[in-house]
């Protein structure tokens, strides 16, 4: 079969043929239909300083992943051959205190997909049926393919209530956007949204979940307050940037006792004002992944009640085109970019 392997300890990627992997009991072949590139594709691609430590080369990436089961290994019942279906891509122990007491995403022993082990940038793989989300709705399979992603930002937008609260996101990658559309969708009054790229502010605001979408190399994300009648500050923050500009001025714009929600990954230490964390009493919170598998039901009735992601996808390729659609990606000119590999 065709995958996309990092081969080498080196910046790249190669198209290879593999043998599709093997089917062991317990798991699911799935047929891929889509996969969505990732920000941690990207860092495996360059081959930075991250990636040096966490990959050990031959693996095969991408864990955004949509398909049909192809296959079923011995001992599964919870899914049906020809069932379209998405990955969870964080494969847990099952025996931490964290497993065992429903906090999956909380496990110390988690294996990622595409990174500890061979991932969907295939047109096969294999995977524990723990870790298969059957869609029993119709979907299209390039929003399957973002289900991954949309967990992060079900996740980060629902961690704190929302219900009429004023809400300030720093980043407007397709993860911020669609929890722009989450916490609009959750009753939020005014939704803000900065970034320094042009492009994916316009997507911000042609979704039509944001108040104010706003340039941070221009604005400051305090002087639209008056405009919007809002008099302490914003009482939920989401960080989804991992830049240290955009912590520091969601700090500064927080009402006392506000609450933030940290999913963007930075890349190296920040230091902050902590006198003004503790003075305004704030709430911060890490976020990673999805809680398994209360985000995923989540996901699904949000998905069933109407609430559109697609306009996030903004490039689809042939996984023929991949250096194509990852120098897209990496751009950060885009929204989300999909590879087909029907």
């Amino acid at each position: 079969m065709k995958a996309l392997v990092k081969s080498e300890a080196a910046p790249g990627l190669w198209l290879r043929d593999v043998p599709e992997p093997e089917l062991h009991a317990g798991e699911v072949l799935i047929r891929v239909l889509r996969t969505g590139i990732c920000g941690t594709d990207l860092h495996i691609r360059s081959w930075d300083a991250w990636a040096q430590t966490a990959i050990t080369t031959p693996v095969v990436l991408g864990h955004e992943i949509a398909g049909r089961v192809e296959a079923l290994g011995s001992g599964v019942d919870t899914v049906d051959i020809g069932d379209l279906v998405s990955v969870e891509g964080h494969i847990v122990c099952g025996r931490c205190r964290s497993c065992q007491s429903g906090a999956g995403q909380l496990c110390p022993n988690t294996v990622s997909v595409g990174i500890d082990r061979d991932g969907g940038f295939a047109e096969y793989v294999a995977i524990p049926a723990t870790n298969v989300w059957r869609h029993r709705a119709p979907i299209d399979p390039d929003v399957a393919a973002i289900f991954d992603p949309f967990g992060n930002a079900v996740h980060s937008a629902l961690s704190f209530p929302v219900l009429g609260e004023d809400v300030l996101i720093t980043g407007a990658g397709p993860i911020g956007i669609m929890a722009a559309s989450v916490v609009r969708h959750a009753g939020a009054r005014h939704v803000v949204i900065t970034d320094v790229s042009a492009e994916r502010l316009a997507l911000a605001v042609s979704i039509g979940a944001v108040t104010r979408a706003i340039d941070v190399t221009a604005t400051d994300p305090r002087a639209v307050m008056s405009d919007l009648g809002m008099i302490e500050g914003f009482n939920v923050g989401l960080e989804m940037s991992g830049a240290p500009a955009a912590l520091h001025s969601m700090i500064k714009a927080m009402a006392h006792g506000g609450e933030i929600a940290l999913l963007g990954l930075p890349s190296g230490g920040i230091e902050f004002d902590w006198d003004q964390v503790i003075h305004s009493m704030l709430t911060i919170k890490g976020i990673f992944g999805r809680r398994m598998f209360e985000t995923w039901y989540a996901m699904s009735v949000l998905v069933g009640a109407g609430l559109d992601i697609s306009p996030v996808i903004t490039h689809r390729f042939p996984f023929a085109d991949f250096d194509e659609a990852f120098e897209i990606a990496a751009s950060g000119r885009c929204g989300k970019v999909i590879l087909q590999w029907d």
